[in-house]
C-alpha cells in the first residue's frame, strides 16, 4: 500500500464517510495502542507490514504483514508492535470513530486524544 511509504506519522485518518473510516497507523517497536472498548462499532485491522499481537477479549493473536483482524463491538483490545521493525497498518471502524483528518504525532498523543466524529465526512 503506497500511502505508508509516504508517512511515519504514527495515526492519520485518512478517509471519513458516513458509515465508515479508514484510519493509518504506525507503531513503533515496543509500543503499542493501548487497550480500549469501543461498545458501538466493529473494527477491521488490516497489516500491512511488521511484526505484532493483536488482543481481544484476553486471547493473543500474532501477527505480520498481509494478515487481517476482526474486532467486534464491545471486546476489549489492543495492538502491540514486538518485532524489529515498525508496524505498519490500517484500521477501518464502522462508524467513523475519530474527527475526519486528525493526525497525532505520536502514540502516547493519540491515546489521551477524545475527539470523536461529528457526522463530517472527507467528502
Amino acid at each position: 500500500m503506497m500511502i505508508f511509504a509516504e508517512s511515519s506519522i504514527p495515526v492519520t485518518i485518512f478517509y471519513t464517510g458516513h458509515n465508515l473510516q479508514l484510519v493509518l497507523m504506525t507503531i513503533q517497536p515496543g509500543d503499542e495502542i493501548g487497550e480500549e472498548v469501543h461498545n458501538d462499532r466493529d473494527q477491521f485491522f488490516r497489516i500491512e507490514d511488521g511484526e505484532g499481537e493483536v488482543w481481544i477479549d484476553g486471547v493473543c493473536h500474532r501477527v505480520k504483514g498481509d494478515d487481517g483482524v476482526i474486532v467486534p463491538q464491545g471486546a476489549k483490545h489492543n495492538v502491540i508492535a514486538n518485532g524489529k521493525t515498525a508496524l505498519r497498518l490500517y484500521t477501518i471502524y464502522g462508524p467513523p470513530e475519530h474527527l475526519d483528518g486528525t493526525v497525532h504525532k505520536t502514540c502516547s498523543e493519540a491515546g489521551i486524544a477524545h475527539e470523536h466524529f461529528d457526522g463530517q465526512p472527507t467528502e
